[in-house]
C-alpha cells in the first residue's frame, strides 16, 4: 500500500514539474491601455493566456505617439526570453530594430491589429509569424455604407473624415475604405476635408468645430476610432448640432457604446478587440506547438447602432468591451 501511494505520489510530481517546465512564456507589447480599445484587447490576450496556460508579460505605453518609449519596452521584453513575442506597434517602423532582433533569435512575432506595413517588413527582411485584425479597408467601406443607408442613395451632402496618426497603416486603411465606398455608392457626396486627428479626442473636437465654421451645413463625420468620433460629438453638441450630423466612429469601445445608448453617437465600426487579442493568443500558441496558420488572419466588425443595442440579436455583441 505504501510503495502504491509513493508511485502515484512520483507520478504526480512527475507531471506537475512536467506541466510547469511546459508553461509557455508569450510577451505582448501594447499601445497605451488608457485607449478602450487597446485595454479591450488587453483583456481577451489575458483571457486567451487563462484559456492555455501561458505565462503573459504585458507593457503598454503611455500614449499612442511614445514610438520611442514603445521601441525601449520591445527591447526590455526580449530581455524576458519570451517564446513568442505579440505586438500593436505605434506604427510600421518603430519597432524595426527589435523584431529584427526577435527574428534572429527565432521568436515568432505577432502583429496586432495589422499595424505593421508588409511591405515595409519584406523591404527589411523581417518575418513574422501572422498579423491578426478586423479588415480595416471594408471596415471604413461599412461605415460609408451606414451613412448613405441613412442619409438616402441621392446623397449630396458634406462629409468630413478625420483619419488618424499620420503614416499609420490601419487608420489609413479605413480612411481609404471609407472614402472609395462612398465614391461608388454616393458619387455626389463631397468629402471635404481629410484631416488627421491622431487619435485624440481634443484634436478631433477643434478639427470639427474649425470644419463647422466653413461647412455649417455639414451632413456626416466618418472617424477612424471612437475616441475621434467622441470628441466630434463633443464640438457638435457645444455648437448646438448635436444629433443632426451623423457621426460614425471606429471600434465599438465601451465608451462609444454608452455614448450609442445615450443617442449622442450615431453608430460605430465595432472591430472587437477583446476577439483580437483572444485569438492572437489561440494561434500564436499554435505556431509555437509547430501547427499551421494563416499568415492573415480576419476577425469579423459589425456596425453598431442604438438599434442593434436595443435589438441585441447578433452573436458578436457578446465580445463587446
Amino acid at each position: 500500500m505504501r510503495l502504491a501511494k509513493f508511485f502515484l505520489f512520483s507520478v504526480l510530481m512527475t507531471g506537475g514539474l512536467a506541466l510547469a517546465q511546459s508553461q509557455v512564456t508569450i510577451a505582448a507589447l501594447m499601445k497605451t491601455t488608457a485607449n478602450p480599445y487597446w485595454g479591450a484587447m488587453e483583456q481577451g490576450i489575458r483571457a486567451g493566456a487563462q484559456a492555455g496556460n501561458v505565462n503573459l508579460i504585458v507593457q503598454s505605453v503611455a500614449s499612442e505617439s511614445d514610438v520611442e518609449p514603445q521601441l525601449n519596452a520591445c527591447l526590455n521584453l526580449l530581455q524576458r526570453n519570451p517564446q513568442a513575442l505579440v505586438v500593436a506597434a505605434i506604427n510600421s517602423v518603430n519597432l524595426l530594430p527589435c523584431l529584427r532582433q526577435a527574428n534572429q533569435r527565432n521568436i515568432p512575432v505577432v502583429d496586432l491589429d495589422a499595424n505593421l506595413d508588409p511591405a515595409v517588413l519584406q523591404r527589411e527582411n523581417i518575418r513574422i509569424a501572422f498579423s491578426i485584425s478586423s479588415d480595416n479597408r471594408r471596415a471604413g467601406a461599412s461605415a460609408a455604407e451606414y451613412i448613405v443607408a441613412k442619409l438616402g442613395q441621392n446623397f449630396r451632402g458634406k462629409v468630413l473624415v478625420i483619419e488618424g496618426l499620420a503614416g499609420n497603416v490601419t487608420g489609413a486603411a479605413r480612411r481609404d475604405g471609407f472614402i472609395e465606398r462612398l465614391k461608388q455608392i454616393a458619387p455626389n457626396a463631397q468629402v471635404v476635408a481629410t484631416l488627421p486627428g491622431d487619435w485624440d479626442r481634443l484634436k478631433a473636437a477643434n478639427i470639427t468645430n474649425d470644419v463647422l465654421q466653413r461647412h455649417p451645413d455639414l451632413a456626416a463625420i466618418y472617424c477612424a476610432n471612437d475616441t475621434m468620433a467622441l470628441g466630434a460629438v463633443e464640438a457638435l453638441f457645444a455648437a448646438n448640432r448635436g444629433g443632426r450630423v451623423l457621426v460614425v466612429g471606429t471600434d465599438g469601445n465601451s465608451d462609444a457604446i454608452r455614448s450609442i445608448r445615450d443617442g449622442r453617437l450615431s453608430a460605430s465600426v465595432a472591430q472587437f478587440p477583446f476577439l483580437v487579442g483572444q485569438r492572437a493568443i489561440e494561434n500564436v500558441l499554435r505556431v509555437i506547438r509547430g501547427q499551421p496558420v494563416e499568415s492573415r488572419i480576419l476577425v469579423p466588425t459589425l456596425v453598431v447602432d442604438k438599434a442593434t443595442l436595443e435589438a441585441n440579436r447578433d452573436p458578436l455583441l457578446q465580445y463587446l468591451r
